[in-house]
């Protein structure tokens, strides 16, 4: 029983017709197992003798149907056969050029390119080759927002790094940790425009925590930029790796019993969720620092509107690129207001 690995002996085959000895190709059955293994919608069932190894990452070609670009970093549904389970795309290997054959790099796949891709899904699944089995080897991708289905693919191997790691479960974990500092860790993280105070409100709780005995840390957007990210442009799929890397670091100081102050532009909702998904439900606090495009421009404290209004930064967030606003965050602070009014508000909601 595939992808649980748990083993069971086939001891009945029934139908609406009476018991059978043995089922044909396409035929509707119900199988009893020996002993009695849990089986849920998407488990798949194998000769033990030449099981599928489940695997967590795979190659595959992708023939792209959205109408926004595949990006790295999103994450989709991938839904093969009645098997579901989110799943990112971490690279694009190339495109193929389908006027002569080449293998085009890209950073994107757009409608209708066909490219090499490598997926990672957020459980072990038991695809195979498509050149193995067509029926475990296929695969749709679905839209998590609109449940559109943007790609179909065909997995070309597993890759062997899914194999050679696993989770492992300390003895001191978060709530033993978050204990020790009389806390309770969760993740605060501000979006707005730049300019729009983020970093100065991130500054001024963090002094406010600390003055009252509390672990805290920021994770601040431009100083992630100068480290970890500064690999990183500011195109659309590098804001969501952007995004998804600062999540993945202030899970880890979540985990640590810390509480966690992120201070991201992060302009899409999309990418937003996606780090939300990572916490428990009450966990993160999503804030909208609310002020408009004109009052960020006419502060401007790094020149990036003027920058932007001479034509030398193409994707400033409000300018270049849109803005998606939070329609249900935990919190909006008016981004013309005193800062400790906004440290107000936040202690009020989230710490007293």
């Amino acid at each position: 029983m595939l992808p649980s690995n748990k083993t069971a002996k086939v001891s009945q085959i029934s139908t609406f017709g009476g018991d059978l000895k043995s089922a044909e190709d396409g035929k509707a059955v119900t199988l009893v197992l020996e002993p009695d293994v849990d089986a849920t919608r998407g488990d798949v069932i194998e000769l033990a003798s030449s099981a599928t190894k489940p695997a967590d990452r795979f190659a595959a070609t992708v023939v792209w149907l959205g109408e926004q670009d595949l990006i790295h970093s999103k994450s989709y549904m991938l839904i093969s056969g009645s098997t579901q389970v989110p799943a990112i795309v971490t690279a694009i290997r190339h495109v193929l050029n389908i006027n002569n054959g080449d293998h085009d790099p890209a950073r994107v796949l757009k409608m209708n390119e066909i490219g090499v891709v490598e997926l990672a899904t957020d459980a072990p699944i038991a695809l195979t080759s498509y050149k193995v089995n067509r029926f475990k080897g296929n695969f749709i991708l679905v839209d998590r927002a609109t449940m559109n289905t943007v790609g179909a693919g065909m997995v070309t191997h597993a890759l062997r790094r899914s194999a050679n790691i696993s989770e492992h479960h300390y003895e001191i974990d978060r709530e033993v940790r978050a204990n020790q500092k009389n806390q309770k860790a969760k993740v605060i993280w501000l979006t707005g425009l730049s300019g729009s105070g983020k970093s100065t409100i991130a500054n001024a709780l963090e002094k406010e925590l600390f003055s009252l005995g509390r672990h805290a840390y920021v994770l601040d957007g431009d100083n992630m930029r100068l480290g970890l990210n500064k690999d990183l442009g500011f195109t659309r799929e590098d804001r969501a790796e952007n995004v998804r890397r600062v999540s993945e670091v202030a899970h880890n100081l979540y985990d640590a019993g810390l509480i966690t102050i992120v201070a991201l532009v992060s302009p899409y909702a999309e990418d937003r969720a996606q780090a939300r998904a990572l916490f428990p439900e009450g966990d993160f606090a999503e804030v909208w620092v609310k002020t408009s495009a004109e009052v960020c421009a006419e502060r401007d404290p790094k020149g990036l509107y003027k920058k932007a209004a001479s034509g030398e930064l193409p994707n400033l967030t409000g300018v270049g690129q849109d803005y998606e606003a939070p329609e249900n965050g935990e919190l909006t602070l008016d981004g013309t207001a005193s800062i400790e009014d906004s440290v107000e508000s936040l202690m009020g909601k989230f710490f007293s």
